[in-house]
């Protein structure tokens, strides 16, 4: 299947559906440079945040970093002391991945190996609820590959942003062969918000 680029904050819609209004939970696995971009997106599109990684110490670095960078916009006057303090109030480190229990939706941005992010996925399905949307990151693996360690393949599909994310108004969609299309739409929607 052919990517879906989708320009974030490309045009707004004029009427939008509760579903696509809704604040939702979402988990975010790895909190290096992607992970913490995203997490950081997903915050100031109002989202309440878990940012998750194996090692504790990344975490707090990507929470410094986010600030470090929600400042910077601050000082250019592109945002304000209240948003930048209402966008880091909304991102929550998380020490399990059994904490990601109530996400709608969690992105995982882990190293890029196919045995590694196979695990994953088939830990977080087992956490998660059957309605708790999987997506990966990943620039160069098989999606169909890793929605394949997963019972319910059709809620996986790729999610790939672009370096630096807070800057880049540019996701690519990338489906699984098993994705049901409905989640491809409704993330197309949702992503337009970010």
């Amino acid at each position: 299947a052919r990517p879906y680029t989708a320009a974030r904050n490309a045009w707004s819609l004029s009427i939008i559906s509760n579903a696509y209004v809704k604040r939702m939970k979402i988990g975010i696995v790895g909190s290096g440079t992607m992970g913490a971009g995203i997490a950081q997106v997903a915050a100031q599109a109002g989202h309440e945040v878990f940012l998750y990684d194996a090692q504790p110490q990344a975490g707090q670095q990507a929470l410094a970093r986010i600030d470090q960078g929600l400042q910077k916009e601050v000082e250019k006057g592109r945002s304000s002391p209240t948003a930048v303090m209402a966008t880091l109030q909304r991102i929550a480190w998380v020490d399990h991945l059994e904490k990601f229990r109530p996400c709608d939706w969690v992105i995982e941005a882990i190293v890029e190996d196919l045995v590694i992010k196979k695990e994953l996925f088939s830990r977080l399905e087992k956490v998660v609820s059957p309605s708790c949307l999987l997506a990966t990151n990943t620039s160069s693996l098989s999606v169909s590959s890793i929605a394949a360690s997963c019972e319910k393949p059709q809620r996986v599909l790729g999610m790939h942003f672009f370096n630096p994310v807070p800057l880049m108004q540019l996701v690519e969609l990338v489906p699984a062969v098993q994705t049901d299309e409905q989640w491809l739409d409704w993330v197309k929607e949702e992503l337009k918000r970010w």
